[in-house]
């Protein structure tokens, strides 16, 4: 599936603020909790709780988001379908980070367990 050049822009321009309150709902929706919301997030970006607040505050746009994270060295192990693309083939690295958030939400809210969201390799 290939994604349109102003999709690409509107997830870009998309603020993490406005997506952040939804990420929320629908892992609390789950029984999941704001902590583990934060876990996920810290371990994908390097952003602590404070950060994450930060960058709400300020209203970051997805591209400004990402442009300050440190991207987690086993992001790439992240794979499988979320919003209808299959991850490994998104071609913008932008939209590809986006959808590693998603994914790892999806399986917070799924009921998966920690050790697995956050692809823990010290265990294989």
């Amino acid at each position: 599936m290939k994604a349109t050049q102003e999709h690409n822009e509107r997830i870009a321009k998309t603020t993490f603020a406005s997506v952040y309150p939804h990420y929320l709902k629908k892992i609390e929706s789950k029984g999941r909790t704001k902590e583990e919301l934060h876990q996920v997030i810290q371990w994908l970006t390097g952003f602590d709780k404070i950060k994450v607040y930060e960058l709400i505050e300020k209203n970051v746009t997805f591209e400004q988001f990402f442009a300050q994270a440190k991207l987690n060295p086993c992001a790439h192990l992240i794979k499988g379908v979320i919003c209808g693309y299959r991850i490994e083939e998104i071609d913008n690295e932008l939209k590809k980070k986006v959808r590693y958030l998603d994914k790892l939400i999806d399986e917070l809210a799924k009921g998966r367990k920690m050790e697995k969201i956050l692809r823990d390799t010290t265990h294989h």
